[in-house]
């Protein structure tokens, strides 16, 4: 049998880990495949880097936990085809969470609006939901 935890217990779970990785973190958006391990050296090319809001995400609700604020950078960092990315602590070195990244639409772990990215070019984030398990 599969351990089970409460809803209570999934959204406390979700809203430490927005605490641990601390206020104002930061995307990276990069080409390519994500590292096979998060604790493994960074892959592909920065194409992205956005800071994001102070508060990052919202209050967890029903096991999930979604974006806050507005993603988005007006300025990407260089062209190329979003392939996934990482959220670091503020300061962009120790990173905590990544995933695949695609187009809206087309089932990545986080979505943005354009996954062609040209440098300079603003790149928005339109979904990124963290979903607890052992429901």
């Amino acid at each position: 049998m599969a351990v089970k935890m409460s809803v209570t217990v999934r959204n406390a779970e979700l809203d430490a880990l927005e605490t641990a990785i601390g206020a104002s973190a930061v995307l990276k958006i990069r080409s390519g495949d994500p590292p096979t391990n998060i604790a493994d050296a960074d892959s592909g090319t920065v194409l992205a880097t956005i800071a994001l809001p102070a508060d990052w995400m919202a209050a967890a609700a029903n096991g999930a936990k979604a974006l806050s604020g507005v993603w988005q950078t007006t300025n990407a960092d260089a062209a190329g085809t979003a392939g996934h990315f990482r959220i670091y602590a503020n300061g962009g070195v120790t990173q905590h969470i990544q995933g695949t990244l695609t187009a809206t639409g087309l089932g990545g772990d986080m979505t943005i609006d354009n996954a062609v990215i040209a440098a300079g070019q603003t790149v928005t984030v339109t979904a990124f939901t963290l979903t607890a398990g052992n429901a």
